[in-house]
């Protein structure tokens, strides 16, 4: 897949955190175990997980990877996870706090694009591990590279946008959708482009009908400058004007939204609640407790990408001595993505279901390739459509 890393780079300067998806933020998470005494002693391994700007109870993203960190450290109870915060979201401000504690460490999970300039760390302290989370690391050049000592994990995010579609338009009731995101970074364009394709592959073959709803000043411009359309807020920490751009969808009668938008989601999500009949799928989390509303719920599905089990993975292989340096694209024939269907936590028809899973099956199997920002599908002509 093509790779944009200096543009994307110079553009991260500009902006704030990429994230996922929004979620209420939720009380503070602590290590199964106290693991102080452990720590002192320098026994097990001492991890620490970086974010920035949003901490490790964010309800979505970073504590999607705080919660493999904490899942590991229930089977190896003598482990220890240190949180580490950097709130400006400021790119370099992002490598300072990974510099700052890089020597007190034996594992450092980074989350998030503003790490991927981890690489000349990772070289000057061979004896750490880093799992870098959402991005490649670059060199000092800002140049893709690999290193022996960082597991980098990216996602198809466009598969998971392709589930979102297909609910969106199989259980529309007023025939328009929409999805919203933050800043037209490579991942989220993705969730943009996926849930395009996956509303496009329902209506041709699925018997749906339903309309993509774009408000032209909310467009999008991804890395290289390219107009990608989309309802963008511009910043994955804006609840105000994400509920803004949800309240002028819901006028032009959407009654679903996918929301791939940080904590701007959050926005959309109160929009929803304010709005009758309007139905909000999550994104990468499963986010159905947030959509509480009285004794209802207004949050349809959610879509996933499963970091907590691959953070978990690595961090048992560099217990056991198998860890190797990769740069891995994750996706559905690795269950990296998906989407909420276990009941009690959706709103899905059993039609719905079978159907999703049906086209998600050839997704996986790859007779579907959803559209993403660099893959060379578009929403309207990709494989398999």
């Amino acid at each position: 897949m093509k790779r944009m890393i200096n543009l994307m780079l110079v553009f991260t300067l500009t902006a704030s955190l990429l994230g996922g998806c929004g979620s209420a933020p939720k009380e503070s998470k602590e290590p199964a175990a106290d693991n102080t005494a452990v720590e002192e002693s320098g026994e097990g391994l001492k991890i620490a997980i970086c974010s920035s700007p949003s901490g490790v109870d964010d309800g979505s993203f970073n504590e999607n990877n705080y919660d493999g960190i904490l899942a590991f450290i229930e089977d190896n109870p003598e482990a220890t996870v240190t949180p580490v915060k950097e709130e400006t979201g400021d790119v370099a401000a992002a490598l300072q706090a990974v510099a700052d504690i890089v020597a007190d460490y034996d594992v450092i999970v980074c989350c998030g694009f503003q790490f991927a300039g981890i690489g000349s760390l990772a070289e000057e302290n061979p004896d750490v591990d880093f799992i870098l989370v959402d991005t490649y690391p670059t060199d000092a050049e800002g140049n893709e590279a690999e290193y022996d000592n960082i597991y980098a994990m990216t996602f198809k995010e466009q598969e998971a946008g392709f589930c979102a579609g297909m609910a969106a338009a199989l259980e529309t009731k007023t025939g328009k959708v929409a999805v919203v995101n933050g800043i037209a970074y490579p991942s989220n364009v993705n969730y943009q482009w996926g849930f395009e394709s996956g509303v496009n592959y329902a209506n041709k073959y699925c018997g749906a009908n339903a309309e993509i709803v774009e408000i032209a000043s909310y467009a999008g411009t991804d890395v290289t400058g390219k107009n990608v359309g989309g309802n963008y807020v511009g910043s994955f920490a804006d609840e105000a004007t994400g509920k803004i751009v949800g309240e002028a969808l819901i006028a032009e009668g959407v009654d679903v939204i996918f929301a791939a938008a940080g904590g701007s989601g959050n926005g959309v999500l109160t929009a929803v609640k304010e709005a009758t009949d309007v139905y909000y799928i999550g994104c990468d989390v499963d986010q159905f407790d947030d959509g509480a509303k009285g004794s209802s719920n207004v949050v349809l599905t959610s879509a996933l990408k499963i970091m907590d089990k691959n953070v978990e993975k690595q961090l048992g292989l560099i217990k056991d001595g198998s860890f190797k340096g990769e740069n891995a694209l994750l996706g559905a024939d690795t269950d990296s993505t998906g989407y909420v269907k276990a009941e009690g936590r959706q709103q899905l028809s059993e039609d719905t279901i079978k159907t999703i899973d049906e086209a998600f099956a050839k997704v996986k199997s790859g007779e579907i390739v959803p559209a993403a920002n660099f893959n060379g599908e578009a929403p309207d002509a990709f494989t398999g459509l």
